[in-house]
């Protein structure tokens, strides 16, 4: 964890143009190609379970996890997860992880997917989700395509393509 004056809170609205410039920093423009983030766009990402970092007033890391469908189960992305470079290696995206988990396992969710790297996501409890057995709407390493269960068994309850969901629909 980061000895810095962190503080974790829910993402608010007045966060919005720090992350995306946090994320322009972070990804580029070709974040907007990624499967993942295809995936996500024109969902909005879940309130309740996406954070904002901040030292002090300064913006500094965000997560986002967003409903999808998993096959005929609902089930979550997550991500971005982005830290800005001037903190990483602070224990920022850790301890932004384990809130979000956190609050994902309290709000009685199953199973949450991402697409990122494995030796980073496997001290969470992120595995490998066995090829095949998930489609992302677009191209993915499947090494890179991760998932962490909340209720053991969940992953195994899921087959099928991965889409956008929209909550309450």
């Amino acid at each position: 964890m980061t000895s810095l004056p962190l503080t974790i809170r829910h993402e608010l609205p007045v966060d919005a143009a720090a992350i995306e410039r946090l994320h322009e920093r972070a990804f580029g423009p070709g974040r907007f190609a990624r499967t993942a983030f295809r995936l996500r766009e024109g969902v909005p990402p879940d309130p309740a379970l996406s954070f904002a970092a901040h030292v002090g007033t300064f913006l500094v890391g965000s997560i986002k996890v967003t409903p999808v469908l998993a096959g005929a189960h609902k089930a979550l992305m997550l991500g971005p997860l982005t830290v800005d470079p001037a903190f990483e290696g602070k224990g920022i995206g850790a301890a932004l992880m384990t809130r979000s988990i956190d609050a994902a396992r309290a709000a009685g969710h199953e199973l949450i997917m991402l697409v990122g790297d494995a030796p980073y996501y496997a001290r969470f409890g992120f595995r490998v989700i066995p090829p095949g057995q998930l489609v992302l709407p677009g191209p993915a390493d499947p090494a890179r395509f991760l998932a962490l269960e909340l209720v053991e068994g969940a992953l195994t309850q899921r087959k099928g393509a991965v889409a956008a969901w929209r909550m309450g629909a």
